[in-house]
């Protein structure tokens, strides 16, 4: 499988248009940011094939990022957000993070920063802030919203029989997980069986049966790295 996985990786990596998808989101609002203003951005369709140009989205006040991206207490070596920690939007600014909310049962349901107005990246104002984390979002005025199927393994166990074991008990309950994912804008045009590279996530491709322009699904391919070891 790892021989396979490899080799599906080595095939889309220079094919596949590169695009952000959310999968596990959380809401940050940046406070200093005005309501109802989106700041154009821009990022490159493909790294390393800068003749096909570059793909546009907005940022606005309400982002989604990922829920890894945040930790209330961070870890040893941890360069994301947590509060008094700063970080870069990729393609965006610079962001130092003020707080945060939850809910009744404890909960974090929103994290809150400010924004410098003077980070933008590509802008010669980025280069005066160092910061080590940088994390992808989409706007949440703007993103399209879902279905993401994740697919794994089948079994947990290379040889799930041998020895005369029961192969059900090395069967993988996360073969498949169904998630409600927000993609960067654009994505909602997206073809069945067009192939993308979700930055950080792996690649991705528009479900051929039920995916729609206006409402698509995604099954993932292949993660970005085997993150099986073998």
């Amino acid at each position: 499988m790892s021989v396979l996985e490899g080799s599906l990786r080595d095939d889309l990596d220079p094919t596949a248009p590169r695009s952000v998808a959310v999968l596990n989101p959380l809401k940050l609002i940046i406070d200093n940011y005005p309501e109802g203003q989106s700041e154009p951005c821009s990022a490159p369709v493909h790294p390393h094939h800068p003749e096909r140009g570059n793909r546009h989205f907005s940022l606005s006040r309400e982002l989604w990022i990922e829920r890894e991206d945040f930790m209330e207490v961070p870890s040893k070596g941890y360069f994301r957000l947590f509060p008094g920690n700063r970080v870069r939007l990729r393609y965006g600014f610079v962001v130092e993070c003020t707080g945060f909310d939850k809910d009744k049962a404890g909960n974090i349901t929103a994290v809150h920063c400010t924004y410098f107005a003077d980070s933008k990246s590509g802008t010669d104002g980025a280069n005066t802030y160092k910061v080590k984390g940088n994390i992808h979002w989409v706007s949440a005025a703007h993103a399209v919203e879902a279905e993401v199927r994740l697919y794994d393994r089948l079994f947990k166990d290379p040889h799930p029989d041998a020895g005369g074991k029961d192969f059900k008990q090395a069967l993988n309950p996360n073969a498949k997980v169904v998630i409600h994912a927000y993609l960067e804008s654009g994505a909602e045009q997206a073809k069945p069986d067009e192939r993308f590279q979700f930055e950080r996530h792996g690649y991705f491709v528009a479900d051929r049966v039920d995916s729609a322009p206006g409402r698509p699904v995604f099954n993932r391919i292949v993660t970005l790295k085997d993150s099986w070891g073998g």
